[in-house]
């Protein structure tokens, strides 16, 4: 259960996630066009699936090694260098998203003690804002297991995890 969790979670967020944001600008396009009418809350709903979007696309492409990267000069090292370049790009970015943690809870302690609402709506601030701490957890999580995988595969002597490739 728990691995069949920890391959599809972000799967499955991010599915739910751009239904929703599909299916609200769909309706809003046709009630636009068709009825002259729009809503504010429907724009409000497309807004914040694509900041969660966004945020937990984040996490899983972590987890894959599938941001952009340039990687020319790591075709030119060996296994080891190659691996060593990773966990060193991993702990840079994961004491980024840690401090990028902090200051996003920050945020949201803000708008909870201040109370905040969404103009449209009408729902604490705080569900929205949360979209940010809960990327960056899932990110640190996703790090922290690229780290193990990694620092496994180098004491064992295999090639270090380097995603899908797009172009050869």
């Amino acid at each position: 259960m728990f691995q069949l969790l920890d391959k599809n979670i972000e799967r499955w967020a991010l599915l739910i996630f751009y239904l929703m944001l599909v299916a609200t600008m769909t309706i809003e396009v046709i009630r636009r066009e068709l009825f002259a009418y729009s809503s504010i809350w429907g724009e409000e709903i497309v807004r914040y699936s694509f900041i969660y979007l966004c945020w937990i696309g984040a996490a899983a492409a972590i987890r894959e090694r599938a941001h952009i990267r340039i990687d020319v000069i790591l075709n030119y090292l060996p296994p080891r260098g190659r691996a060593m370049i990773y966990i060193f790009g991993d702990l840079v970015t994961l004491g980024l998203a840690v401090l990028a943690l902090w200051l996003a809870i920050d945020t949201v302690e803000v708008s909870w003690k201040f109370g905040s609402v969404s103009h449209g709506l009408r729902v604490s601030m705080v569900w929205f804002l949360m979209a940010v701490p809960i990327g960056f957890s899932l990110m640190i999580f996703r790090l922290l297991q690229c780290l193990g995988r990694d620092l496994r595969d180098l004491r064992q002597g295999n090639p270090v995890y380097e995603g899908e490739r797009l172009f050869e």
